[in-house]
């Protein structure tokens, strides 16, 4: 046993090497767990050498937000105060996913590639004001590949995003003719941010969902969209029945099904978990009277997890949940069902329904607009809406039950052209997760790593071991089962040293080391455009032959105060001025 221990650490080692040297880790231990029966066969699409990279990087991303992204540091401040240490917890996800995947990608094959599809973090969420701005995350288009593959990408991406006439099937069409292999990826890497912020003891993780092609979207975007998360049997049972289950489905014939397909349960055993809180009550307060009118548990925070017996929570969180979806028995030996219902962030709500063939779930969803100003079962109708049609302002009245006005046309005509320029399917009924997909046949690998307990999954967070020795937890999901994997991984630095090596290069400026007197690398040209993508997204226009105009004063101050922004500035101007050559894709606005 100890033999094999050691073997298995020895591979681990081998195949994340690049991981552990870049962020000066040691592996002391391995610990593998299958959650059904153990594959005869290869895990995943990428191959295990690889899937373990992919591991360690979600798991390293975990590691270094939790120790050094301001954990709790957010309790008690106002609104000001926790947006700022959210986005120094989310810039530290970030980077550290991001530096993972630029060093596991160098091990790929040579013509693939990873390329960000969906990201989490575009846009303020429910409760939040516009000048909370973007979070940094890893957005629509970043491309990790050795050189020649990711700068053929990189232009086509460009072309992408300012191109009206260069669209996702063209893109699509010359990857293919190239032979290049593009994996794509769905990213959120610090779910449950303001429970992170603010010190809550249970949910915080980084995801990270990989397939085995690109997800048809064309343009940055974060949206929303209602989402109706239920085991397999109840919709196959229904459509035995000749009744059709989907995101507008009645909720009555929903629970019918669920009766057919699990006889005898009673309503109040049927458990509906769904984001809650007053800023959602206009959007799915509806929807949370249905169930309970008609009988139905609607989880409300506090509720014990069976399996698990950590508590639920519904502020946040919509990923998470999936897991548990299905029937399971209480203690008495009657039937209890678990499933999701509502609605979620475009990317959480694409990684959830991905989870289907993994978990033997059926996801429906509709797409949402941005506000939360009608009631859910008329919001899917503005998306179906034509904004170029001579009527779209009478059919938007119709909707919205008032008269509108000439902004408020102008705002949801935008909406919905952002939505189609992107590929999502507005004009669709409802909408899966195979409608992302250019091939119908998809494979997902699905990775989670847990920064704290998990209460829908029983994963542990982080948890140190002994002083500078951390035990990091994550999930690797496939069709083929769920592989838990817990790392023990020392810090080979002191804290305050280790602080530096996660910590972007832009805010190790912040805090004070000097750009100037700091011995320069070539690499620092393609960190700190990497970090200006990641942190800044909205204040980049990009142009020709590969180069980035930054406006930092398209940032509002509540995201960047202006001493960051005014040291940002000197520092790309003191870069351009002297390493020209490096920094020849750099403009300033």
């Amino acid at each position: 046993m100890e033999m094999q221990r050691k073997n298995r650490v020895a591979q681990w080692v081998y195949d994340t090497r690049s991981i552990l040297g870049r962020f000066h880790l040691w592996l002391e231990d391995v610990e593998e767990s299958w959650e059904g029966e153990e594959p005869a066969a290869e895990h995943s699409f990428v191959g295990m050498s690889l899937e373990r990279a992919f591991i360690m990087s979600v798991a390293v991303t975990s590691l270094g937000t939790r120790l050094f992204g301001r954990y709790g540091e957010g309790k008690g401040l106002d609104k000001a105060g926790i947006n700022r240490v959210k986005k120094d917890a989310d810039a530290i996800s970030a980077y550290a996913l991001s530096e993972a995947l630029w060093y596991l990608t160098r091990a790929l094959p040579e013509n693939h590639a990873v390329m960000i599809s969906l990201g989490e973090g575009l846009m303020p969420k429910a409760g939040e004001t516009p000048e909370m701005g973007s979070n940094p995350l890893l957005g629509f288009g970043r491309v990790y590949a050795r050189p020649q593959v990711a700068r053929f990408l990189d232009r086509r991406v460009h072309r992408l995003i300012n191109d009206p006439g260069y669209e996702w099937n063209d893109f699509w069409r010359e990857v293919q003719t190239a032979g290049i292999t593009v994996w794509g990826g769905a990213v959120d890497t610090l779910e449950n941010t303001s429970r992170f912020a603010k010190g809550a003891p249970t949910g915080p993780l980084s995801v990270l969902h990989l397939f085995d092609q690109p997800l048809r979207v064309a343009r940055p975007y974060e949206g929303y969209m209602g989402s109706l998360t239920l085991p397999e049997a109840v919709v196959r049972q229904a459509a035995e029945q000749s009744v059709l289950i989907d995101y507008r489905t009645p909720r009555k014939l929903v629970l019918e099904a669920i009766q057919a397909a699990y006889p005898g349960i009673t309503p109040d055993h049927v458990h509906v978990w769904t984001l809650g809180g007053p800023s959602r009550e206009t959007r799915i307060g509806k929807l949370w009277q249905t169930w309970r009118d008609l009988g139905v548990h609607l989880i409300e925070d506090g509720w014990t997890i069976p399996d698990t017996g950590m508590e639920a929570f519904t502020e946040s969180g919509t990923y998470a949940p999936t897991y548990h979806v299905g029937p399971f028995t209480d203690s008495e030996g009657s039937e209890h069902l678990f499933l999701c219902d509502g609605y979620a962030a475009s990317a959480e709500a694409m990684q959830a329904a991905s989870l289907d063939p993994v978990l033997g779930n059926r996801t429906s969803m509709c797409l949402f607009s941005s506000k939360f100003k009608i009631p859910y079962d008329r919001e899917w109708l503005i998306m179906q809406l034509d904004p170029e049609s001579e009527d779209f302002g009478a059919g938007l009245s119709r909707v919205l039950e008032r008269d509108v006005t000439a902004a408020e046309i102008e705002e949801y005509a935008a909406i919905i052209r952002n939505a189609r320029d992107a590929g999502m399917p507005a004009g669709q009924r409802t909408m899966t997760v195979d409608d992302l997909f250019p091939n119908k046949e998809w494979h997902v690998l699905a990775l989670a790593g847990s920064m704290l307990p998990d209460p829908y999954s029983g994963t542990p967070g982080v948890e140190e071991v002994e002083p500078g020795v951390y035990r990091v937890t994550s999930r690797a999901a496939t069709r083929e089962g769920v592989l838990r994997v817990t790392l023990t991984l020392r810090l080979t630095e002191p804290a305050d040293a280790m602080r530096y090596v996660f910590l972007p290069l832009l805010d190790r400026f912040y805090a004070g080391q000097d750009y100037r007197t700091r011995a320069v690398k070539i690499s620092d040209s393609g960190r700190i455009r990497n970090e200006l993508e990641t942190l800044a997204s909205e204040a980049l226009e990009y142009l020709a032959e590969d180069r980035i105009r930054v406006h930092l004063d398209r940032v509002d101050d509540e995201v960047l105060p202006p001493d960051k922004k005014a040291l940002i500035l000197d520092v790309l101007r003191w870069y351009k001025k002297n390493h020209p050559i490096w920094f020849r894709w750099l403009e300033i606005g």
